[in-house]
């Protein structure tokens, strides 16, 4: 039994993009990766970064920035991709997600998450699972399963056969 199913309690890795702060459940979490050498791949989207060779497996490395429409992830020292795991559909994909930084990994009760907000019918927040509240700060928690389309991991999928 999983600690949320006992207490009610989730853990949570925080990371930045710009100035603003998200979560991803660290049950979902694989590893943290500094960036090392990103193979671009002809004909993707922007926000398809390219693949990473991990252990021997190809990995397709997303820029979450790009995804939700700011600029560009700029490597820096602090720079790192997040591998997690990601379910659309019934299938499950590994994917590496750029972020600015990692922060760190608390403990948020289900109490503690407030539903994300509603603003306007134009904004799609369907990819937050809510707002949590940590050290005087709002954090974006997401729901990673909704930040990507089925049109976006059979896009990654078809990346990574042709990468290996």
């Amino acid at each position: 039994m999983s600690l949320s199913e006992t207490t009610g309690i989730q853990q949570f890795l925080t990371f930045k993009l710009g100035e603003e702060i998200f979560a991803v459940e660290v049950a979902r979490v694989r590893e943290i990766l500094d960036v090392g050498t990103v193979t671009k791949v002809p004909q993707t989207p922007d926000f398809m970064r390219g693949v990473i060779n991990l252990r021997g497996g190809v990995v397709p490395v997303i820029d979450l920035r790009l995804k939700f429409g700011m600029t560009r992830t700029e490597n820096t020292v602090n720079t790192c991709i997040i591998v997690v795991e990601v379910t659309v559909g019934g299938e499950t994909t590994v994917l590496g997600t750029l972020a600015d930084s990692v922060q760190e990994v608390f403990d948020l009760e289900a109490a503690q998450i407030e539903p994300a907000p509603r603003i306007g019918t134009n904004l799609n927040t369907e990819f937050l699972k809510g707002m949590g509240k940590h050290n005087d700060s709002f954090i974006m928690i997401l729901d990673i399963d909704r930040v990507f389309s089925a049109d976006d991991l059979e896009l990654a999928q078809d990346v990574q056969c042709s990468a290996a």
